[in-house]
């Protein structure tokens, strides 16, 4: 026989957005931060892609996006409080870019040095044993741990 030891994570970063694989991943997340006494980054992307020409040059709606992304991200800080994560111990992350999983990989692990990614990911339609592209594209370049959370929830396209 063996003893089975838990890992325990020092520094735990959690992708979120507004679909519900982000939340799940962010429930597990915060939970195993608690556990294990753990530090815990939230991060969220401001995606530059889906931005027109037009919209990157007026500074006032780049702003408003930003200012309404570190909203949302506040009130992922302020869930992890209300579940009993030390607010010392949580970091907010807004960060920009046309590709988040690749910002994420490249950019915000290497500054944040988490030892655990957790990230969602979503069935989609026709294909629901297959993760995300963004999921997928971490778990291969994360350089660190990667748990993927999923849902039951199917995204569809209309």
């Amino acid at each position: 026989m063996f003893e089975i030891k838990p890992k325990k994570f020092k520094r735990i970063l959690v992708g979120v957005d507004d679909a519900p694989d982000a939340r799940a991943a962010f429930a597990y997340a915060v939970d195993k931060a608690k556990r294990d006494g753990s530090e815990i980054g939230i991060v969220s992307i401001l995606e530059t892609g889906h931005v027109s020409v037009y919209q990157i040059l007026d500074k006032d709606y780049v702003h408003s996006s930003e200012e309404e992304l570190r909203k949302r991200i506040n009130e992922y800080v302020q869930a992890a409080i209300d579940y009993g994560v030390d607010p010392k111990k949580i970091t907010a992350i807004v960060d920009h870019g046309e590709r988040p999983a690749e910002r994420i990989c490249n950019h915000v692990i290497p500054a944040f040095q988490p030892d655990l990614l957790v990230v969602g990911s979503i069935g989609k339609w026709g294909n629901r044993k297959a993760v995300g592209s963004q999921a997928s594209y971490m778990t291969r370049h994360a350089g660190t741990s990667v748990f993927v959370i999923r849902t039951t929830a199917v995204q569809t396209y209309e």
